[in-house]
C-alpha cells in the first residue's frame, strides 16, 4: 500500500510539474509570435488586443489545470511573462522538489 502511495505521489509531481512547463512554453511560443504584430500596433498608436491563450480544448485544459496548480501565486507580477514565471517555478519547487523529497521519504520508511 505505501508503495503505491510513493508511486501515485511521484505521478502526480511529474504530470502537473509537465503540464505547467508546457502550459508556459505554449504561452512563450504565444507572445513572441505576436510580438511584431503588438509592436507595430503600439507604434501606430492603435489600441493593442489582449493575446492570451487562444482558446483550444486541450490548451484550454493545459492552461486551467496550471493555473489551478499555481494559484497562491496568482497575480504578484504586474507583467504577463513575470506572472507566468513564478507561476512555474512555484509548481516546480512545490510539485517537482517537496512532492519529490516526500515521495523519496516515505520510500526510505516503506
Amino acid at each position: 500500500m505505501n508503495l503505491l502511495v510513493v508511486k501515485l505521489i511521484r505521478t502526480v509531481s511529474v504530470a502537473v510539474c509537465l503540464i505547467a512547463i508546457l502550459s508556459f512554453v505554449l504561452f512563450a511560443l504565444n507572445q513572441t509570435s505576436t510580438a511584431s504584430g503588438h509592436q507595430q500596433e503600439e507604434l501606430s498608436g492603435a489600441k493593442a488586443t489582449q493575446t492570451q491563450s487562444s482558446g483550444g480544448g486541450l490548451r484550454h485544459t493545459i492552461d486551467t489545470i496550471s493555473e489551478e496548480a499555481s494559484s497562491p501565486v496568482d497575480d504578484l507580477s504586474s507583467s504577463q511573462w513575470g506572472e507566468r514565471g513564478l507561476r512555474l517555478l512555484f509548481v516546480l519547487l512545490v510539485f517537482g522538489f517537496a512532492l519529490g523529497f516526500l515521495a523519496r521519504t516515505l520510500r526510505v520508511r516503506a
